[in-house]
């Protein structure tokens, strides 16, 4: 039964509810002409291979057994020696503030392998970076510094272009305002805290992604979490992809909007909800009324920080437009690490900025800096400005951040007179691609787009994933492990994140000590058929029609 036919038992209602489909045809994909007139046809080349079916059951009883001995040691702790935690008092009645299982999970197995993560670092998080060096004594309830250090080649900071770096025009341009606005400028954007250099880095900003205005924010997660509200409320429907992150599901929930979620980059699964959106309309309607939503927004990520996926920009226009509902895009992972000039997938699709409503964007990762921005019609970001709580209740960018980051512009738009910024630009890619390529020769399972930086390994086991990341820091390499909650529980992952700053020599020892570790731990899960053709870096092909 089509949906069409299913709603003609709403009576009354069906001729609104036909009017409300408008000219909506069935099938999937959009036709030729239903496409983007100017968004570049790309066949997204991704793989999302799965593990051997053995793998997949010895990952289970692995955690299985983990989550087991993690219970024989809570109870030895509770009768035998106490955990070095301290219990809350004069709390008879109160609820916890904390659920049960994560307490368990914090203290008896994430604990186990605290020293994986979070590693204090007394450097600038460039293609290397200087960790310090820490012990424990007691299994990872506390440590210690032990007064050394160790520089490590750097695969875990998301400096996609290379500018976290100590000198240069950039970090001279961020001394410079710092002399001269101070490290705050003393408020929020409404409130005495905007300075001629935030609305010079807006300009510039707007000008570089091609859309009529933008405003910035002092903290990539509230870019989101703060911004979202006002535009989004509770007679909102929001389609949102599966695996966006934590900062979107924040600011689309806090207003009390309906959230349908999509299979991630499904393209049919999305039309299917937004048809049932049209159809149906708001929930619990009295009968023989139809209450439409007020507005439906689509939200996806350009790159997905776990996944190491794109969206399907030209897919999700063509359904905005079919479907005339809202489009917000966060590109925190893919400014500045995606397309010809930088601009994201945007312009790596070859699409028209203005096809996106609302353009999101972070300046943590590409541009060595901190903070976020929205961008898109100069209606929107002024109604932004007045209203939203990142203007009104958020510290502004600070001065120092907003010139590093007006640097940075300056550079990918040639405005410096160099063509600095298109070759990061080209030298991205061409670590991506020629990591990747590598990867696959030896044999492990890498999840996402041939073109993103992120690339994830998959090694699913929990002890692995502990395993893999003490060998690397040994052979002075740094990266990132993954598990649960962040990924699936038996979807564990090394996170590499690569960089213009990494040399062709520094990405060679990388994969040779990667592929050493794989023989010792045992990470060839992969069941390709394998091209050992030797690569030429050199001749491998970015950017060109």
């Amino acid at each position: 039964m089509t949906i069409e036919a299913e709603i003609r038992g709403k009576g009354d209602c069906y001729q609104e509810v036909q009017a409300n489909l408008g000219n909506i045809g069935p099938g999937w994909p959009p036709t030729a002409s239903s496409q983007p007139h100017s968004a570049k046809h790309k066949v997204l080349k991704e793989s999302f291979e799965p593990p051997p079916f053995l793998t997949a059951v010895l990952t289970q009883i692995s955690f299985s057994l983990i989550m087991l001995l993690s219970f024989v040691s809570q109870f030895c702790t509770r009768f035998f020696y106490p955990p070095k935690v301290n219990d809350e008092v004069f709390r008879s009645g109160y609820p916890p503030l904390f659920d049960r299982f994560s307490m368990f999970y914090s203290q008896y197995v994430y604990r186990r392998i605290r020293d994986c993560w979070n590693y204090p670092i007394c450097s600038v998080p460039g293609s290397e970076v200087v960790l310090k060096d820490r012990v424990t004594k007691d299994c990872g309830w506390t440590f210690e510094f032990t007064g050394s250090q160790t520089k490590c080649l750097n695969l875990a900071s998301y400096n996609y272009l290379g500018f976290a770096e100590a000198s240069g025009p950039c970090a001279e341009a961020a001394i410079a305002a710092l002399y001269r606005y101070g490290i705050s400028s003393g408020g929020s954007r409404t409130r005495y805290g905007t300075v001629k250099i935030h609305q010079e880095l807006e300009q510039l900003l707007a000008e570089y992604l091609g859309v009529e205005d933008a405003i910035t924010c002092g903290m990539g997660y509230a870019t989101n979490a703060l911004n979202m509200p006002s535009i989004i409320d509770a007679q909102c429907l929001v389609i949102s992809d599966e695996k966006n992150h934590a900062s979107l599901i924040w600011g689309i929930k806090v207003n009390g909007a309906t959230v349908s979620v999509f299979k991630h980059n499904d393209m049919a699964h999305l039309e299917t909800l937004l048809r049932e959106a049209i159809c149906f309309g708001q929930p619990n309607q009295a009968d023989g009324v139809f209450k439409p939503w007020e507005k439906i927004v689509i939200v996806v990520e350009g790159v997905y920080s776990m996944e190491g996926t794109i969206v399907k920009l030209p897919e999700v226009i063509a359904l905005k437009k079919k479907y005339k509902a809202y489009l917000y895009l966060d590109e925190a992972h893919s400014i500045g690490a995606m397309g010809k000039h930088g601009r994201g997938v945007v312009d790596y699709f070859e699409c028209d900025p203005k096809d996106i409503d609302i353009l999101m964007g972070t300046f943590t990762k590409s541009f060595g800096s901190a903070g976020g921005y929205i961008a898109g019609a100069s209606e929107l970001v002024t109604y932004l400005r007045a209203n939203s709580l990142a203007s009104s209740h958020a510290w502004a960018m600070s001065p120092p951040l907003a010139a590093q980051i007006i640097a940075v512009l300056r550079i990918l738009m040639e405005k410096d007179g160099t063509n600095e910024g298109q070759r990061r630009i080209e030298a991205l890619a061409r670590n991506t691609r020629y990591f990747r390529m590598r990867l696959n020769q030896i044999g492990v399972i890498i999840h996402g787009n041939e073109d993103s930086p992120v690339v994830p390994i998959l090694v699913y086991l929990y002890s692995k994933i502990a395993g893999v990341v003490r060998s690397l820091i040994k052979k002075k390499i740094a990266t990132v492990g993954v598990g649960y909650p962040a990924t699936p529980l038996y979807e564990g992952r090394i996170r590499i994140c690569l960089s213009a700053g990494h040399t062709k020599e520094q990405l060679d020892y990388a994969l040779e000590v990667i592929e050493e570790v794989a023989d010792e731990i045992g990470l060839r899960y992969s069941r390709k058929p394998r091209d050992l053709t030797p690569i030429d870096y050199d001749q491998i092909k970015v950017y060109q029609d």
